[in-house]
């Protein structure tokens, strides 16, 4: 089964991975700091942007695979993973300017509703599913030999 969204998804994360690394590294190499952050905020800021996408990404990727999996390609599940993209791109910039604190803050926030949507309903999901499915019971108990059709 072929996961577009999903696919496509990974895919941008991935190479805003790259991004983000490569900003850090670029610090490393011009303060000639190779562990830690060497006493240097402008590289700790960086580094700590990088961790906070590898942070919440994974688990992002995870729910957005999975929910497309149950549920198929849907117009919300672009939007959503779009949303967190974005989200995931504001908040460097945020972090690397004090002036531009919205900027993170609204990269971490909407970086919590993508997550916590997704999270609820991916919770949701199997409930949804069981309510949708025929009840086999009332075939058995009432002796009647087709289960009844889904509306």
């Amino acid at each position: 089964m072929m996961l577009p969204i999903t696919l496509t998804i990974a895919g941008a994360a991935a190479l805003l991975n790259v991004w983000l690394g490569l900003r850090v590294s670029r610090l490393r190499r011009q303060y000639n700091v190779s562990i830690g952050h060497g006493g240097k905020s402008a590289l700790a800021t960086r580094s700590r942007s990088h961790s906070n996408f590898i942070e919440y990404t994974p688990f992002f990727l995870i729910l957005l695979g999975l929910v497309e999996m149950a549920r198929g390609s849907e117009l919300w599940l672009w939007g959503a993973a779009i949303l967190f993209i974005l989200a995931r791109l504001l908040h460097p910039f945020g972090m690397d300017r004090p002036e531009r604190v919205w900027m993170r803050t609204v990269g971490v926030a909407v970086t919590w509703a993508v997550l916590l949507g997704l999270a609820a309903y991916a919770i949701a999901i199997p409930y949804l599913e069981r309510a949708r499915a025929p009840s086999l019971t009332y075939a058995a108990s009432t002796g009647s030999p087709e289960t009844p059709k889904p509306i």
